[in-house]
Formats: C-alpha cells, structure tokens, sequence
C-alpha cells in the first residue's frame, strides 16, 4: 500500500506523520511506502528546526528531508492519502476524493492536527504526539485488512 500524508508546507506536520508511520511500519513488519507532500511546499526546504529536535526524541532523524509539493504524480500513485486538516482533504477532493481522508478522520478521531509552525517546542512535542496516537490506530487498521 503506498500512503501519502499532506500538509501545508511539507516541514512539520507530514514529514513527522510519514516518518513516525516508516518507524512504527518497520516494527510491525507492515507492507506500506510512505511519503509525504505539502499542498503549499517549497520544493527543497528542510524540515522545520523543532521538527528534527521534536522526531530525535523518538529515534528518527528529520535532517535529510526535502519539502515536495503535491502533483498528480504523487496523487496516481498513492493507495491513500491522508490529510492533517479538513481544508487539505477538501483541497484534494477533486482530485483524489475516493482515496482522500483526513488522517483523524480515517482512524475514528475527530479533529485535525494543528499546524505547530511558528510555535514553541511544546506545540510541536503535542503535535507529535497526537500523530503518534492516530498513526498508531493507522497501523492497527492496516493490520487488521
């Protein structure tokens, strides 16, 4: 299954999601490639500073990622595509609306993931971890198929 997770930039919110989902796929044995875009990216930025500091506590090392932007590309290969908010998944939906859904939406929580940029390193510690909660679910729902 090919999943790609979506957000504004691509340097916070859907790099950490795709990272913290390959960690937790490789510890399941879960057949998925993952990747992740930004509907607004800069093509090549870094992921964000407290981002990487914020992943190096769970083992992963953001310094090598590169923001991408969406593109049919990406959108034809990819089984699912899981948004952080209703306003990515609403961006896409004619696009890609029968493989769209927002992250929380697919796992049966309510809500979005708020966009941590520009915030402390304790909104991006709470971002982490509600991704962290949901992708959990994610990988339950996948083993459960």
């Amino acid at each position: 299954m090919n999943i790609l997770f979506v957000c504004t930039g691509n340097t916070c919110r859907s790099p950490m999601a795709a990272a913290l989902f390959n960690k937790i796929a490789v510890e399941r044995d879960l057949d998925v490639r993952i990747e992740s875009a930004g509907i607004f990216a800069n093509d090549g930025d870094g992921a964000s500073a407290e981002a990487v500091v914020v992943m190096k506590a769970y083992g992963i090392d953001l310094l090598g990622h590169h923001a991408q932007t969406i593109d049919s590309e990406f959108i034809g290969k990819s089984d699912l595509i899981l948004t952080m908010t209703a306003a990515h998944k609403m961006l896409l939906d004619q696009y890609a609306g029968d493989k769209t859904f927002t992250l929380c939406e697919y796992v049966g929580l309510d809500g979005d993931i708020p966009d941590p940029f520009g915030s402390d390193i304790s909104e991006y510690e709470k971002c982490a971890d509600k991704l962290y909660n949901a992708l959990t679910l994610l990988a339950n729902k996948i083993s459960e198929d």
